[in-house]
């Protein structure tokens, strides 16, 4: 019995040394451990990271486009082609044809070369058929339409290409080369008329739609904004007030109609500012409030009735105001004055220097010009200045501007 209970006792205090030995082993891992890593001790005491909110519905996501506008931009359609389908019919290609005289060769005028070929050779000078393209724009119902005068300018002959198919002849009504407008006549009725935007809320970074026959390859449609509006001083016409817009302007869009997003017409396409001859993003069109006028003066009158005061004038520099001992620089300089004319019969010198026209500040020789242009011939105008160093004021006569002469 004792031998059983000695061996018991043996196994018990093996398994204590065993247990023992595992637990000192195991606290002096751990002691290297933190001896080695103190950071882990820390790590495992750090704050566990918030959980983000719980979804208590699922996303809804829709299987059909939206009705909704882009929330992006609210304002702007996606589309403009029911402004195009208003607009185009109203739009028309211009077709003309120049006859073009060649002038003869100098060889043709000595006697004898004209004796040996018996005069047949000099007979007459060669002519020949030139053609070129444009676009207008139907103004009235009973066929009056609008286009720039050097698309028509010279024509013998000129066509019509309408939005349905029908091709038809124009007469021209009148011309004006100081702002590059012309009226045309077809002889038809009930045609599509364009609708004129509203000129006081034209603003820029309104969306601009060009329609023209550019190239000639058809009718064409292409958009930007409006980039500018009262632009002169460009050294275009005599008298300018554009509208400036990035919508491309190439050849053949001359006389077509500059529109805004509803269909309306904001302008005359007229020209574009070109290194190559193709747009660059500089285009400009005539008002359409100005192109009215101007088209209303060309029907009632046959020509555009303006001031005159028969005068040549300079702008004024620093330069020139030191050497006449002005306070400031303003006004302009007289350079010449035409003879029995309106400047000279009110006792206009040239060395005078204007400043004011009745009321009307002048800051340079184009704004006098367009000042004295808007005055009814047979209006009296106070003039106000200086002549050396004294003041200046009289009265002039406004006449009639006489026509530009013919290139």
């Amino acid at each position: 019995m004792w031998i059983d209970r000695l061996c018991v006792s043996m196994e018990l205090r093996k398994l204590f040394s065993f247990a023992l030995t595992s637990i000192t082993a195991g606290l002096a891992a751990a002691f290297v451990v933190l001896i080695l890593q103190p950071g882990l001790l820390n790590d495992t005491q750090q704050t566990p990271s918030p959980l983000p909110p719980a979804i208590t519905q699922p996303p809804q996501i829709s299987q059909q486009p939206s009705s909704l506008p882009d929330p992006v931009a609210p304002n702007g359609p996606v589309s403009y082609s029911a402004a195009v389908k208003k607009a185009a019919p109203s739009v028309v290609n211009i077709f003309t044809t120049k006859l073009i005289t060649e002038p003869r060769n100098p060889i043709f005028d000595d006697p004898a070369f004209r004796s040996f070929f018996n005069d047949q050779r000099a007979a007459k000078p060669r002519q020949r058929r030139e053609n070129s393209l444009g676009s207008g724009v139907i103004m009235d119902s009973r066929g009056y339409i609008l286009t720039n005068n050097h698309v028509i300018e010279g024509a013998s002959e000129i066509q019509l290409f309408l939005h349905d198919g029908r091709n038809i002849p124009a007469a021209v009504v009148g011309t004006d080369p100081d702002t590059d407008l012309a009226v045309l006549f077809a002889h038809t009725e009930n045609l599509p008329a364009i609708k004129l935007a509203n000129a006081e809320q034209i603003e820029v970074g309104d969306v601009a739609l060009a329609i023209g026959n550019p190239f000639g390859v058809g009718q064409t449609v292409t958009m930007g904004i409006i980039s500018a509006t009262g632009r002169n001083r460009l050294g275009i016409n005599t008298f300018e007030d554009f509208i400036q817009t990035d919508a491309a302007i190439n050849p053949g869009n001359s006389g077509g109609a500059l529109i805004n997003a509803h269909g309306h017409l904001l302008g005359i396409n007229t020209v574009i500012f070109s290194k190559t001859g193709g747009s660059q993003g500089i285009g400009f069109a005539i008002p359409a409030s100005l192109a009215q006028g101007i088209m209303q003066q060309l029907l009632v009158h046959g020509r555009v009735v303006r001031g005159w005061l028969g005068i040549m004038a300079q702008d004024m520099t620093p330069e020139l105001a030191e050497s006449f001992g002005l306070p400031q620089v303003e006004g302009i300089l007289i350079s010449g004055v035409l003879e029995r004319g309106p400047a000279d019969l009110a006792g206009i010198v040239p060395g005078d220097i204007i400043t004011q026209i009745n009321d009307t500040k002048s800051s340079d020789a184009r704004d006098i010009l367009n000042t004295i242009a808007m005055q009814p011939p047979g209006s009296i105008v106070t003039i106000s200045g200086w002549r050396g160093q004294h003041r200046l004021k009289l009265k002039a006569l406004i006449a009639e501007r006489p026509p530009k002469p013919r290139r």
